[in-house]
């Protein structure tokens, strides 16, 4: 029986391959058909939105529709569990990161001049210093992806989500809490963590946390080296029984 060699087969040249699997991945039929259906269903109140093939689908909302598009979701399009809502402030620190952050040791840093950059929002981009963010998923479809919307920086208000998604209730005051957003309809608004007097909201990048004042953040450990114990002699007093000091 003879044998046939690599080159008498049909086998794909591997350029060829690569390109073939290029192509597969530029396209998403089953979020592309979830997003068509979103557009169907709230119109002008998809801002934005962006694809990543066959991982993930993200969805910017007008404010004023976001409680709409929650109803929309559970009520008719069959998300029914809810996965997470938070809240996230786009504006750079006025304090850096860190001294050995790279970003901060640029010239044009915000740390040097003293006044904050450019915001930079994520994926499908955004017109305002907040935004709120939140997922969903269907357990039917399965199939989950993520929404966000801008809080208008001089009304940080937005609707609720507890009337269609009741876990939304902490997450929201969580956001309120840490961020200074409110969220219209919520039933009861109040502090999850800090003090009924605090004052501020801790995780909006201009908050002075009097860590990071004190110590470069996310904080340099200070590593002790441990005492010379003279070698293996004192390692073998040890097991001798004696008292500890």
């Amino acid at each position: 029986m003879s044998r046939l060699s690599s080159a008498d087969t049909d086998a794909p040249d591997t350029d060829d391959t690569t390109e073939a699997e290029d192509e597969v991945v530029e396209t998403d039929e089953v979020r592309e058909a979830l997003l068509a259906e979103l557009v169907d269903r709230v119109g002008d109140g998809v801002v934005d939105s962006h694809i990543d093939p066959g991982h993930d689908l993200w969805v910017r909302i007008a404010n004023e529709a976001w409680a709409d598009t929650a109803a929309g979701l559970r009520r008719a399009l069959g998300f029914d569990y809810f996965s997470f809502l938070s809240a996230i402030d786009w504006m750079p620190s006025p304090y850096g990161r860190s001294m050995d952050a790279a970003v901060d040791l640029d010239e044009s840093d915000a740390s040097d001049t003293g006044e904050p950059g450019p915001l930079e929002h994520g994926v499908c981009g955004g017109d305002t210093r907040f935004q709120v963010l939140a997922r969903v998923y269907s357990t039917r479809r399965t199939i989950g992806f993520t929404l966000k919307a801008d809080v208008a920086d001089d009304d940080l208000t937005i609707e609720t989500w507890t009337g269609t998604y009741p876990g939304a209730d902490w997450h929201e005051r969580e956001a309120w809490e840490m961020f200074g957003i409110g969220f219209a309809g919520h039933p009861g608004l109040r502090n999850i963590y800090l003090p009924v007097d605090f004052e501020g909201h801790p995780l909006r990048k201009d908050f002075p946390l009097l860590s990071r004042q004190i110590k470069p953040w996310p904080g340099i450990v200070d590593v002790e080296p441990l005492p010379d114990t003279g070698g293996d002699d004192d390692d073998s007093s040890d097991d001798s029984g004696g008292e500890e000091s």
